[in-house]
């Protein structure tokens, strides 16, 4: 395998790690502090984030939470089914870093 194969396979693994970024009304105001919020599959760890995040951003890390949230139960039309679990991670960069999420929308 050659040297730029191997990179768009780690390229590719951070973008599967990172789905997409949480735009919400709270995540916004978070961001002025410096944090962002990003969902995450529900195996990516800590550390997978962290990579991920300062890989494909280009900023400096200093923190990742992450919230495990179970999927509700909803009705419709009488049948009961069940939303899907996601993970969410709440990423704290470095002074003076940051990331603008709502380029593109």
């Amino acid at each position: 395998m050659s040297k730029s194969a191997k990179t768009n396979n780690v390229t590719a693994a951070m973008y599967d790690t990172l789905v997409r970024p949480v735009i919400t009304e709270k995540s916004m105001l978070s961001s002025e502090a410096g944090k962002v919020t990003f969902l995450v599959p529900l195996s990516a760890s800590k550390e997978d984030v962290k990579a991920a995040v300062e890989a494909l951003f280009n900023v400096k890390v200093n923190k990742v939470n992450t919230i495990r949230q179970f999927g509700k139960t909803k009705r419709f039309r009488g049948y009961e089914g069940t939303r899907s679990d996601y993970k969410k991670a709440l990423v704290t960069l470095a002074d003076g870093q940051n990331i603008d999420v709502t380029t593109g929308i």
